[in-house]
């Protein structure tokens, strides 16, 4: 299995198109989607000037098929996370089309300067160059930015978890165990925020946000410890 990272202008897509007007934003991905129907639910977590991100937000929330982008918070800083509705109906997004070809892929694409990066494995025998193409219908721009055998990959030592869960107060330790418990964090598990919710007694809006920033802050443990 080969790992490959690719770089993607997504036109049309309206994330990519308000992305490539801010480049000052950096826009991840911190939860899968949920819903039903049609209008599906995510977070993402915005980075840049604080007046940046706001006119982002205000750009994203009147594209078409957003149906909401509200901050969980109010904007502060340089940080931001915004709970996202988006009407898929007709939706055709590179997850769709990763998904249409069983081409797994990493959670947590991040968007610069309207640039989409995403991160999939492919097998010895699947055509790399038929899953660009298909990735480039639409007009999309798609460029190969990695490619490499896993076996390949050298893996850091085992980082222990002394330490990188320090920072989580008592509640966000509650909610970020009881998602792993229910399988939120499994890929295509199907566990949305809202069964977390369920399970802990509590809204979505305060999960997601617990969520959120349990998340951000064992993801910033963790970088530092690669980078020591």
């Amino acid at each position: 299995m080969r790992e490959v990272t690719l770089r993607i202008r997504h036109r049309g897509g309206p994330e990519s198109e308000v992305s490539a007007r801010h480049p000052e934003v950096t826009m991840r991905s911190v939860s899968s989607m949920t819903g039903r129907g049609s209008e599906r639910k995510r977070i993402v977590e915005l980075r840049g000037p604080t007046a940046e991100i706001e006119s982002f937000i205000r750009e994203f929330r009147a594209a078409d098929d957003v149906v909401e982008a509200e901050p969980l918070s109010p904007v502060t800083g340089n940080h931001a996370y915004v709970a996202v509705v988006v009407d898929t109906e007709g939706w055709e997004g590179i997850r769709e089309r990763l998904a249409e070809m069983g081409i797994h892929y990493r959670t947590g694409t991040t968007i610069v300067g309207g640039i989409e990066r995403w991160t999939v494995y492919i097998e010895a025998d699947d055509d790399l160059s038929a899953v660009i193409r298909e990735l480039e219908r639409g007009g999309n721009d798609v460029e190969l930015a990695r490619n490499v055998e896993l076996a390949s990959i050298e893996r850091p030592p085992g980082l222990p978890a002394s330490g990188i869960l320090d920072g989580l107060t008592p509640r966000q330790r509650e909610v970020l165990a009881t998602a792993i418990a229910v399988g939120y964090y499994d890929h295509e598990g199907g566990v949305g925020v809202e069964d977390v919710a369920d399970e802990l007694g509590l809204g979505s809006t305060t999960v997601w946000e617990h969520l959120s920033r349990a998340e951000s802050t064992v993801m910033n443990a963790l970088f530092d410890r690669f980078e020591r």
